[in-house]
């Protein structure tokens, strides 16, 4: 864990928005701005797609982004890397200290798997997310749906090497502070998981602040 806590105040941010619990956001944030994702009440899991807003097939690359920083989960100092290789964002502050590269979006079909046929119908972040493009426009559309970060989500790996998803180790009003190196588009699934502990089996609203360049 690397916990560093941001000296910008809320006050001045350019922009201010409160995710409901369970639904999605899309936004361009420019190069050099900062986003705030805060936990509002704790343990609810903030599953985040980035692309690069010029160029979408440009986007985050999990595998390379954990090979470049040898470790599977993010926290501050780690580096956001697309596709191609470059830097998306980095982390520049966090109080929650560790944040999940591996757990994915839940999924009608997942959800199918996981937890019984029942559940097919939930709302899931695959939902909101191809919710979140057809508002976006053609730029972003179901294709375009890769390996997600899910911030502030506790998903643990076993000796064996699975997964397993645990209580979360956040807390009401914990945050991570990102900067853009590039002009990106942020896509997130403020997640409606109601059948694993990933946010507290009562999903919550997440806030989302932005500050420009200093």
């Amino acid at each position: 864990m690397s916990i560093i806590e941001s000296t910008l105040v809320p006050e001045q941010a350019v922009y201010d928005y409160t995710i409901p619990a369970g639904e999605p956001w899309i936004y361009e944030v420019k190069q050099g701005q900062l986003i705030r994702m805060v936990d509002l009440e704790g343990n609810q899991a903030v599953d985040t797609l980035f692309y690069n807003a010029r160029d979408p097939s440009e986007r985050y690359d999990a595998q390379a982004t954990i090979r470049a920083q040898g470790n599977i989960y993010l926290s501050t100092g780690s580096v956001l890397l697309s596709t191609e290789g470059r830097p998306l964002l980095t982390v520049v502050a966090d109080t929650c200290g560790r944040h999940d590269t591996l757990g994915g979006a839940c999924a009608a079909e997942s959800n199918t798997v996981r937890y019984a046929l029942r559940t097919r119908y939930m709302h899931s972040c695959r939902d909101n997310y191809l919710i979140a493009m057809t508002e976006w426009g053609d730029d972003l559309n179901k294709r375009d749906l890769t390996s997600n970060i899910n911030f502030f989500m506790n998903v643990p790996v076993t000796e064996e090497g699975g997964l397993t998803f645990e209580d979360g180790i956040s807390a009401p009003g914990k945050y991570v502070e990102l900067r853009a190196e590039m002009d990106v588009i942020v896509l997130i699934s403020n997640c409606p998981q109601l059948n694993n502990p990933c946010n507290a089996y009562n999903p919550t609203p997440a806030r989302i602040l932005i500050w420009d360049a200093a």
